[in-house]
């Protein structure tokens, strides 16, 4: 494998270090994520170099599009906007601002 295509790799790999079934590789690097069994879970590199080279794993599962992925601040973003519901609001703040003589 040549160094361009080395810098190139993304994705889930077979775990060069042997110790999960599959390690997620960033720009050819190995980084902590790991897999075994579909669960995912985090494991730093050992401090020896690799002992196999990474064979990428094909997963029929996974798709390119964003359509089921979630933003990790979805719970915290506001809803969506509704001219009824921003018309009620407004009014009701209304009423507990201004004084009536």
């Amino acid at each position: 494998m040549n160094r361009h295509t080395e810098e190139n790799l993304e994705g889930w790999f077979s775990d060069p270090y042997g110790r999960h079934e599959t390690r997620w590789l960033s720009g050819g690097k190995p980084t902590r994520l790991v897999r075994d069994c579909e669960v995912e879970g985090y494991d730093d590199q050992p401090d020896e170099p690799p002992t196999r080279s990474p064979v990428r794993i094909h997963n029929e599962n996974v798709t390119t599009d964003s359509h089921d992925l979630r933003r990790a601040d979805d719970a915290q973003r506001e809803a969506e906007y509704e001219p009824g519901k921003a018309l009620r609001r407004g009014t009701d703040y209304w009423d507990t601002t201004t004084a009536v003589p």
